[in-house]
């Protein structure tokens, strides 16, 4: 009878075997052509109906939930209580058109369709509370008001980071949404909204975090002479280029000239502090050259999509073909021409010298809890890229914290704190004169690691002279910044 039970058993357990590996068959490595499938809206109904884990804050505010909808032909709706304050980063999850943004990133992990948390259901089966992953995540509710407040109502974006983890902070753009207004089970009403959105000026649909890029204008000084310091070729003390109101490249006429005709020029402190074009110009033209400016702007990141967490980031771009037209490296070398960065690669520069020189990878989630409150997963914080020695990177910090305490970026000065920045301008419009400003930056005790990188772009600002980055983008860094300080010594 002992040899039949355990016959029988062994029979049970290879059958629950096979099940649970053709379920995982299915749901993984079909998933896909299931989904496309156009007679399988029977199976996405049944899916949308399925519980779906809450995403909170990393103060503890509830940013997206389902809740109950006991009339018509869907149980449940995805509903965001911030509504666009994290439009941009939660996303929406819709019957109609899918799923953006972290649920979509985490879209397995929410529904709890992950293979550890199909184990843990099986062992589970007793347990009334549905197997479904909370989400927590890294940006702070309070930072991510202090970021909308300070922007107002012009469109620019705001994204600040922990250099030391590469946690996301704040991640704020406008303009943004309202993801309530597509995540409604009233398909009329999601497709009116999405018609709206869409045509609404300024995109708000897309994350310009991270999805968008601008001319970096005088920030991108920071990649070129960082470059200059990492290859050897730029010291403190040397080269000290000429006063000069402009630069001009070899194999053209034409100048480059410094904002308002300016005379500028020294070392490497001054010439930053500054933010002499001409200098500049000369730097990555001449004294670092074509080969070694493109592999010191790639080193950053630029021409690679990183590896945040969200969907579909888009690369910044610096240009590879010099070989011919080193006018155009002088223009590139101090962020004009054909370069162009995302705000969260510009956060990256910044990070990158309060970090050692490391760049850790951007990420948003923190950790995921399951029903019970058990931690299931968090994120490992890993390195990215390694443009500058530690060495290489100090003195870097030391020439931002000069820009800061008596250059272009003093609005960006927090009582007790060091803190480290560079401005930019990049001209976008002639009549009336307008640009994009920019500041980037970070801040931290007296001597120690920096705690927050920030960049800040506002675009289409009245006015082209560099200090137009000082007066508009800086104060808004220097407010986030100092919200997240004061957190942190208040242990919050």
């Amino acid at each position: 009878m002992n040899t039949q039970i355990r016959r029988l058993g062994i029979g049970l357990l290879a059958c629950y075997m096979a099940l649970f590996v053709m379920l995982n068959w299915i749901q993984f490595f079909q998933k896909d052509s299931l989904d496309a499938n156009a007679l399988n809206t029977l199976q996405v109904k049944q899916d949308f109906n399925k519980p779906r884990g809450t995403i909170s804050s990393a103060d503890g505010v509830l940013l997206a939930q389902s809740v109950d909808t006991p009339d018509g032909e869907f149980k449940r709706q995805r509903t965001y209580p911030t509504a666009d304050l994290f439009g941009q980063l939660t996303g929406f999850y819709s019957f109609t058109f899918g799923s953006t943004g972290l649920e979509k990133t985490y879209d397995d992990e929410l529904a709890g369709q992950t293979i550890g948390q199909q184990v843990r259901g099986f062992a589970d089966l007793l347990s009334p509370r549905p197997q479904v992953g909370n989400l927590t995540i890294s940006v702070r509710n309070d930072l991510q008001q202090v970021a909308r407040q300070a922007l107002g109502d012009r469109q620019g974006s705001v994204v600040a980071i922990d250099p030391r983890t590469g946690e996301l902070l704040a991640f704020w753009s406008y303009p943004s949404f309202d993801p309530n207004l597509l995540s409604t089970n009233d398909q009329k009403a999601a497709s009116a909204a999405r018609d709206l959105l869409t045509a609404w000026p300024g995109q708000p649909l897309r994350a310009h975090q991270y999805q968008e890029r601008y001319f970096p204008g005088s920030t991108f000084k920071v990649v070129t002479g960082s470059t200059g310091v990492q290859t050897g070729k730029v010291t403190l003390e040397s080269p000290s280029y000429p006063v000069a109101t402009g630069y001009k490249p070899p194999g053209t006429t034409k100048t480059i000239s410094n904002f308002g005709g300016e005379s500028c020029g020294g070392t490497l402190e001054p010439i930053l502090r500054l933010s002499c074009n001409s200098a500049f110009a000369e730097m990555g033209t001449e004294t670092i050259g074509p080969a070694d400016m493109i592999a010191g702007a790639q080193s950053f990141g630029f021409n690679a999509k990183p590896p945040i967490d969200l969907p579909a980031p888009v690369a910044s771009a610096f240009p590879t073909d010099f070989t011919r037209n080193l006018p155009a490296l002088a223009q590139a070398s101090i962020g004009q021409n054909d370069v162009q960065a995302t705000p969260l690669q510009m956060a990256l520069v910044a990070a990158a010298i309060a970090n050692n020189g490391t760049i850790m990878k951007p990420h948003v989630m923190s950790e995921v809890r399951d029903s019970e409150g058990s931690v299931i997963g968090r994120y490992d914080a890993g390195r990215w890229l390694q443009p500058l020695s530690g060495d290489s990177a100090a003195t870097m910090r030391a020439a931002m914290l000069d820009v800061v305490a008596r250059g272009t970026a003093t609005r960006m000065q927090i009582a007790g704190y060091e803190v480290g920045g560079k401005t930019g301008t990049a001209q976008v419009g002639s009549d009336p004169p307008t640009s994009h400003t920019w500041i980037i930056g970070f801040a931290g005790p007296p001597g120690g690691v920096p705690q927050i990188a920030i960049s800040v772009v506002v675009l289409d600002q009245p006015g082209v002279r560099e200090a137009t980055g000082g007066l508009v983008a800086a104060p808004i860094a220097q407010r986030v910044m100092s919200a997240y300080l004061a957190d942190l010594a208040a242990g919050r």
